[in-house]
């Protein structure tokens, strides 16, 4: 692990109280709007402030920020209430600072009090050291502009937490595999919900995060139950306390990448969707999904044009590389990740190799202004797909 990782997550542990968003083109000024600095979210406000903005008046106060491997800088935070703005920035970090360029879209921003008005922040920018970020505490992409927990804490609608907890009766102190998993989730979120099939057709943007959510909900509680007494008892060895780490963080690492092929998949499945998922191509590569199907894509008498490829990665900064040569016979390869923002330099390069994003609709805005009609949602990538399908 990164050594700028090892200390983002210690800063995090030892802190108040701390968060993490993905820096965005709008928060590097490369949208054309008019506003500077980092957009801080109202969920993580109290971070900052002990009372939220009145809208039709701004507030501001002073903050001194350490930033890891760069500089101390004398901050601010500011709520713009006046007029049509309703929100909050961090801003003034001084001439030449590094992390508000356009080629730290996508990177993902941490910032941890430590005290009253003295913070201690860090950016990531490898798809690695960010998984490796979220696996510490149990974070997915689309956990983020949100307080993070350092306690593990169940929020949930009390009959889906009824649902939790028979399921995690029924374990007995196990764990079950990624697919009983993400299944036992959307049953209990759907059943709580009262989520039909048509609703799901209709808000597959929607559903697909909803469904992550739930299931992020019901693994902390597994894992709350199967590790509770573990972590009661002195560890006997340095040796001992690393392994169950390992054993808790890869775990994790899995869960999050395996449980959003299984939700696509489900999507798929109710939007009436012909696939294959993991269907072996050149090579013995394995993508994730193929429409419609293995056979027709082994099958050089069937149109290849007609041929869809989806690869799904939580984030993709770095790995959207490894999708290229997955299937040599489809030229587009449509990308579906939760990585919120890419610069525009990532962005023209994935289109120069045939890369297409696909990301839930309300991600888009966090994309430069001039790739965004470029990025499908799930919805118009399921449209495109079915298009290709009824042909």
């Amino acid at each position: 692990m990164n050594e700028i990782v090892v200390s983002a997550i210690e800063s995090v542990q030892r802190s108040e109280t701390a968060f993490c968003k993905f820096i965005s083109a709008n928060d590097a000024g490369t949208t054309g709007a008019h506003q500077s600095g980092f957009y801080i979210s109202k969920n993580v406000i109290s971070i900052f402030f002990s009372e939220p903005g009145v809208k039709g008046t701004n507030k501001d106060d002073y903050v001194t920020i350490n930033w890891y491997n760069y500089q101390v800088t004398a901050s601010r935070i500011i709520y713009y209430g006046v007029g049509s703005r309703n929100e909050y920035r961090l801003t003034r970090f001084g001439k030449g600072f590094p992390f508000l360029s356009e080629d730290n879209v996508g990177d993902l921003l941490i910032i941890a009090k430590r005290e009253a008005k003295y913070y201690e922040a860090f950016v990531l920018n490898t798809d690695e050291d960010i998984e490796s970020f979220f696996a510490e505490f149990n974070l997915t992409a689309n956990e983020t502009n949100k307080l993070i927990e350092k306690k593990i804490t169940i929020d949930a609608k009390d009959t889906l937490l009824k649902c939790f907890l028979a399921f995690n009766k029924f374990l007995n102190k196990g764990f079950p595999n990624t697919v009983t998993l993400s299944g036992t989730a959307r049953s209990c979120y759907n059943n709580s919900f009262n989520i039909t099939d048509n609703f799901i057709r209709a808000h597959p943007d929607k559903i697909i995060l909803e469904w992550l959510d739930a299931e992020y909900q019901l693994f902390k509680l597994i894992e709350l139950e199967v590790y509770s007494e573990t972590i009661k008892e002195p560890f006997k060895s340095v040796e001992a306390l690393i392994e169950i780490a390992n054993t808790i963080l890869n775990r994790r690492k899995s869960r999050a990448g395996k449980s959003l092929e299984y939700h696509l998949g489900e999507v798929f499945e109710k939007s009436n969707l012909i696939f294959a998922p993991q269907a072996i191509t050149e090579d013995n590569k394995k993508p994730d999904f193929i429409f419609p199907s293995a056979k027709d894509y082994h099958n050089n008498d069937f149109d290849a044009n007609r041929l869809v490829f989806l690869a799904a990665k939580t984030t993709c900064k770095d790995r959207w590389r490894q999708v290229i040569n997955e299937a040599n016979r489809i030229e587009v390869k449509h990308l579906f990740t939760l990585q919120q923002g890419i610069s525009k330099n990532q962005l023209n390069e994935m289109y120069k190799e045939g890369v297409r994003l696909v990301v839930p609709k309300t991600y888009i805005p966090t994309f430069p202004t001039e790739y965004r009609q470029r990025i499908l949602s799930l919805e118009n990538f399921i449209t495109f797909t079915k298009q290709k399908q009824t042909v």
